[in-house]
């Protein structure tokens, strides 16, 4: 008998300004990645069974989280797959819009984890259009990373933003970011950064693993093994 792992492997992907900030203070969305970069984490997409992003970036960014190229959306179906990965977010209070493109955009699986508390109003507002899960009070990442492995998610791309990722990072729940580098600053205190203060298990003590450093035009990729679970 197969047994299935207690966790889906977890890749965190981030794009930021030299100087660690994931967006500015305007309303116009900040371009970080270049079209080389963007097909890059397509493919990374394609590879993955799950795609998650926090309730803070479904309500700023408006993300689709889709499979674009049509190449890999065919091959993913040949494979018995969806055509782009199941949408995961999470949220604390459930003020998520029906009308956001992670609801309306593509045919994708959708689903919310929210805390106990808004699990009613979650499901008042989204549940025609997601799978709505309880997930503890406040939210319990382990227990979500639980649900979604028993859900046959054995590779998850977490996509943002900063809260996210360093609620991963802090809970020692990654195997993988990738970190890409925009050649320029923001210089705006009042700017998301990719995260925030926080204790994190990789310190002067005890270094990440470099598993690749990678030039895509003009942004830099780097790849960093968090665990062993990460393939070199």
């Amino acid at each position: 008998m197969t047994t299935r792992p207690a966790r889906p492997y977890v890749l965190l992907s981030c794009a930021t300004s030299i100087d660690g900030y994931i967006d500015d203070t305007t309303e116009q969305r900040l371009l970080l990645s270049n079209d080389d970069d963007l097909d890059r984490i397509d493919a990374v997409r394609a590879s993955c069974d799950a795609i998650m992003v926090g309730a803070e970036t479904v309500r700023r960014d408006d993300p689709r989280l889709l499979v674009r190229s049509a190449r890999r959306r065919e091959a993913r179906v040949a494979a018995g797959l969806p055509a782009s990965p199941t949408k995961v977010t999470v949220t604390a209070r459930g003020d998520l819009d029906p009308a956001s493109r992670f609801f309306t955009a593509g045919e994708a699986r959708r689903v919310v984890y929210c805390a106990s508390d808004a699990l009613e109003k979650t499901r008042e507002r989204v549940g025609a259009l997601a799978d709505v899960r309880d997930a503890g009070e406040p939210v319990d990442l382990a227990e979500v990373l639980a649900d979604l492995a028993a859900q046959g998610v054995r590779r998850l791309m977490v996509e943002g933003g900063g809260t996210v990722h360093a609620q991963f990072l802090a809970a020692g729940l990654a195997d993988e970011l990738h970190l890409v580098v925009a050649p320029f600053f923001v210089g705006d205190c009042r700017a998301p950064r990719f995260v925030g203060d926080g204790r994190y298990p990789w310190h002067p003590g005890r270094r990440a693993t470099v598993a690749e450093v990678r030039q895509i035009g003009d942004v830099v990729l780097m790849r960093y093994a968090l665990s062993d679970r990460c393939a070199s």
